[in-house]
C-alpha cells in the first residue's frame, strides 16, 4: 500500500483510488473540504494531500488549467537546455575574447 520513500508514501494506485474515491462520493458531503476530510482519514494523508492529488489529476484531465505532467517535464528539460547552452556561449565569448587579445598582443610585438 505505501511506499518506503518518504516523498512518495502512496502509490500510484493508491492515490488514483482516493481521488476517484473523492469524485464518485463527494456529492454525499455537504462541503467538498468535509469529503476531503472524511476520505484522507481513510486513506492516512492528510486532507491537503488529497486536494491537491485531486487537482493535479483535473489538471492532467484537462479539467482544470495547468501544466500537465509531462509539460512539467518538457519545461524543465528545456530550461536546464537552456542553462547548458548559456554556459557554452559563456564559455565561447571568453574564448573568444582570450584569442582575440593574443592577435592583438602578436600584431603589436611585430
Amino acid at each position: 500500500m505505501t511506499k518506503g520513500n518518504s516523498g512518495n508514501r502512496f502509490s500510484t494506485e493508491v492515490r488514483a483510488r482516493a481521488v476517484r474515491l473523492v469524485l464518485e462520493n463527494e456529492a454525499d458531503y455537504r462541503t467538498r473540504s468535509e469529503c476531503f476530510r472524511s476520505i484522507s482519514k481513510k486513506i492516512g494523508c492528510s486532507p491537503e494531500t488529497l486536494r491537491d492529488w485531486v487537482n493535479k489529476q483535473a489538471v492532467e484531465t484537462g479539467d482544470r488549467e495547468g501544466l500537465t505532467q509531462s509539460e512539467r517535464a518538457q519545461m524543465k528539460e528545456l530550461q536546464r537546455e537552456i542553462r547548458e547552452l548559456r554556459q557554452a556561449n559563456d564559455i565561447l565569448r571568453k574564448a573568444s575574447a582570450f584569442f582575440a587579445a593574443a592577435d592583438l598582443d602578436r600584431l603589436w610585438k611585430r
